[in-house]
């Protein structure tokens, strides 16, 4: 195994039990489960920690033989600053590799962020439904291949109709859509130059709209660029957390943390078990 996911599903609420000897309420199970997972090969989840914060990832880490650990080249994250300095501490030798889902979810939220802030500057409000920006906004937050052409005229013409806010709100889409482009490019080109054009591009759109995204994604742009080069993504592991939740649902939930982990772990392991395999 060369590339481990790791990610984070909630568990629950927080369970608190109060110290006889202090008197202080001390949490016992924690809201969040960290998975670890086989992003690229068959083996599926290979184990769930409670909590989510460095110290539980280098905890699991730990556990592991020296062997292991060297073998794994790439680690796959969402954009956590605190799995990152875990994967830094625990895996030094490893490539931390961004998953451009999160990549996309931060360029929308983004652009929600600078329609509401146009709004608002405009009229002095919230968006209201006879307002063009809201009438636009799901498909703002739509894939530009996805649009007809009829589509993308009516949205043009219903933000640029505002004035200069709406060619801010327009630069935005348009910055998303470049951010797209380039991660579209994952595993298919090393051409270098190609994609610091392409990165370029997209940070001289989302400049002209003054959000903090740009220094957001400045920051993380070593691991982006990973995900550019390498084409891993953390896929496996957002799916492995939909069967954990499709797992509990029968159950109305786990009361228990550590039968959640273990009934967890026999649903996403089938495959690596050979039970989907019955000759």
């Amino acid at each position: 195994m060369t590339v481990l996911g790791i990610d984070a599903t909630r568990r629950g609420r927080t369970r608190w039990c109060q110290d006889p000897g202090t008197r202080r309420w001390e949490p016992t199970a924690d809201r969040w489960h960290t998975g670890f997972v086989d992003a690229t090969g068959t083996q599926g989840l290979l184990g769930q920690v409670e909590g989510c914060a460095p110290s539980d990832v280098l905890a699991w880490l730990a556990n592991h033989p020296k062997p292991w650990r060297e073998q794994i080249a790439y680690v796959a994250i969402n954009m956590s600053a605190g799995y990152r300095t875990a994967v830094r501490t625990g895996l030094p030798h490893a490539t931390v590799v961004v998953d451009h889902f999160h990549v996309i979810q931060l360029a929308n939220k983004m652009l929600n962020l600078v329609r509401r802030r146009t709004t608002a500057t405009l009229r002095g409000r919230r968006g209201r439904v006879g307002d063009p920006r809201w009438k636009a906004r799901r498909r703002l937050l739509r894939n530009r291949e996805d649009l007809t052409d009829t589509q993308l005229s009516t949205l043009g013409n219903q933000i640029i109709g505002t004035g200069g806010i709406g060619t801010t709100l327009l630069t935005a889409w348009i910055a998303k859509e470049e951010l797209r482009d380039l991660l579209a490019r994952a595993a298919r080109t090393t051409d270098r130059h190609r994609t610091g054009h392409l990165r370029w591009k997209f940070l001289t759109w989302y400049a002209d709209c003054d959000i903090p995204a740009v220094r957001t994604l400045d920051r993380w742009w070593p691991e982006i660029q990973a995900f550019v080069t390498t084409g891993h993504s953390n896929a496996k592991s957002e799916g492995i957390n939909r069967m954990i939740k499709l797992a509990g649902r029968p159950a109305d939930g786990f009361r228990n943390p550590t039968n959640q982990r273990l009934r967890t772990r026999c649903v996403t392991t089938r495959r690596a078990r050979g039970h989907l395999h019955p000759a």
